[in-house]
């Protein structure tokens, strides 16, 4: 049924929760915020970096630019790496690839830093096609991402699945109009993902096999 295959990174691909959050908290130390909670720091995971300050921080235009600007120095300098490759996921674009279906990222992570990651994992290969935010992108809209790779590729929105781990990518794929598949390890709220209307909700790379008949 699925042909094309979209995936988010960050909580869908690798647990990047480490690499993430304790870039926030360095960039966060030099506004002297400090001992913040777990569970407002993991709302970093998702959307951009300028909408997560901005929402959480209520941060003027001119301390989000600071604060980005500190994120992605330590992020790059010494975090960027620290991820972990969910259980199963290799297997499953492997798969996909065997299959004849097409992968591609779809992340509102800087594509730069992506790329990067994904060369670093031994995933990079697999993939068709990747959307990505530049530098200076600070929308968390996926909608326009999943609609460049529809329309870079040529592919029937029919045909299209967008895989990820929060309300972010589901509503994208929503507005987009390509079915869904939200998975629960990752960092969204299964009641959100309901809402946000995922077509299905699954809690492993296998659960995924199924959909994909692989």
């Amino acid at each position: 049924m699925y042909k094309n295959v979209m995936f988010d990174l960050d909580g869908t691909m690798t647990d990047s929760g480490r690499a993430i959050i304790s870039s926030v908290e360095y960039a966060l130390s030099h506004f002297g915020i400090a001992n913040q909670p777990k569970e407002k720091l993991q709302t970093f995971i998702g959307p951009t970096l300028y909408d997560s300050f901005k929402r959480e921080y209520n941060m003027s235009d001119e301390d989000c630019e600071k604060a980005i600007g500190l994120y992605r120095y330590i992020y790059e300098k010494e975090r960027m790496y620290d991820v972990e490759i969910y259980e199963g996921i290799p297997e499953l674009i492997r798969q996909l690839k065997k299959k004849d279906c097409k992968v591609f990222l779809v992340t509102t992570k800087p594509i730069f830093f992506a790329e990067r990651i994904l060369e670093k994992i031994g995933l990079a290969e697999y993939f068709d096609d990747m959307a990505g935010s530049d530098l200076s992108d600070h929308s968390s809209d996926k909608k326009r991402l999943i609609e460049k790779i529809v329309e870079a590729n040529n592919l029937e929105k029919s045909e299209c699945v967008m895989i990820g781990d929060t309300k972010y990518d589901i509503i994208g794929a929503v507005d987009a109009g390509v079915d869904s598949i939200a998975v629960t390890y990752g960092y969204g709220k299964n009641e959100e993902l309901k809402e946000a209307g995922a077509t299905y909700i699954v809690d492993s790379a296998k659960e995924i096999e199924k959909i994909l008949d692989i």
